[in-house]
């Protein structure tokens, strides 16, 4: 579906049904080389005599490498990127594993995703040069403990990211097959992007009550007589939020687009380096970041009893 297609349909549909013919659901998987291991029972009881205990009753375990090494934090950094990359062009589904990303979106993701694949097996090249120093290293430091068996005769292939796009969508052939059953099948579906569009505006709401919260705290608080330390983040953060929101944003909730229009009004143009100079505009920044808070914090409270915005068809 091509940018003028979604953008018709977001014209002309409500937030269910825009989120169904908008976005594709998607699912990234790691397979990742587990570095810690159960004693055995023999060991259990070793282990349990010195605290004059039953092994039965002890629950023990050994970390086969140091996670800490700098290349294997290399190695889970590039799981960690992967991870803030897929959550924040996405929106959760109440399916775990799978979240819900922008139909138009779909080819710049595979190209991200592909390029982190090269990054994680750089990275475990890397680490794999450095595998038999981990591994002399965990002989000196388990000492009994250490059993050749645990150890692979090298971590390439132990580290792989894959992503897939499952079907969230009744499957066509029960229309014929069982009507009924099918009939069913796609209450439940609609009852998930039902859950989705709400998960989606918690998420929403939540994150900018956290950055609106954090920023008026910076700019109106005081510490030891002084005005607050604030990072350039503060408000970066915002700014990354609102072409976020912009992007992902299914409209389901007038209220929260008020706020957030409101917000961005508030920071734009603003940089950190005129708040840290000029105290009347720190304060001004401050007093309305309180009045959307107030707002923002009447919606989490009423959250639970607000019902999605349907347009008549």
């Amino acid at each position: 579906m091509t940018m003028t297609a979604i953008e018709e349909v977001n014209t002309r549909t409500d937030p269910i049904d825009r989120l169904r013919s908008t976005m594709c659901a998607t699912r990234i998987s790691f397979e990742w080389f587990g570095t810690r291991k159960s004693l055995t029972r023999d060991q259990k009881t070793q282990a349990a005599e010195s605290f004059g205990a039953e092994g039965t009753f002890l629950s023990a375990g050994k970390k086969l490498l140091d996670t800490g090494h700098p290349r294997f934090r290399a190695v889970n950094a590039v799981r960690q990127r992967v991870r803030s990359y897929w959550t924040s062009i996405s929106l959760p589904f109440p399916e775990s594993g799978i979240r819900l990303l922008r139909q138009d979106a779909l080819n710049s993701f595979q190209e991200q995703m592909r390029q982190f694949t090269e990054e994680l097996n750089e990275a475990v090249s890397q680490l794999d040069e450095q595998y038999l120093s981990l591994k002399s290293a965990a002989r000196e430091r388990l000492g009994s403990l250490f059993n050749d068996d645990d150890y692979p005769m090298t971590l390439i292939g132990l580290f792989e990211v894959s992503w897939d796009f499952p079907s969230v969508e009744p499957p066509d052939y029960l229309r014929q097959l069982n009507p009924e059953l099918y009939e069913q099948e796609c209450q439940r579906v609609q009852s998930r992007f039902e859950e989705a569009v709400r998960l989606a505006e918690d998420a929403f709401l939540g994150e900018l009550s956290q950055l609106v919260s954090h920023l008026t705290d910076r700019l109106s608080g005081q510490a030891d007589g002084r005005p607050k330390v604030f990072r350039d983040s503060a408000i970066g953060n915002l700014h990354e939020f609102f072409e976020r929101f912009r992007s992902l944003n299914v409209r389901s909730n007038e209220q929260l687009d008020v706020l957030v229009a409101q917000c961005q009004g508030i920071v734009q143009g603003i940089q950190p380096q005129e708040l840290r100079k000029r105290d009347t505009l720190r304060q001004q920044v401050a007093s309305e970041l309180s009045g959307v808070q107030a707002a923002l914090d009447g919606l989490l409270i009423d959250r639970p009893r607000r019902q999605i915005i349907r347009t008549p068809k």
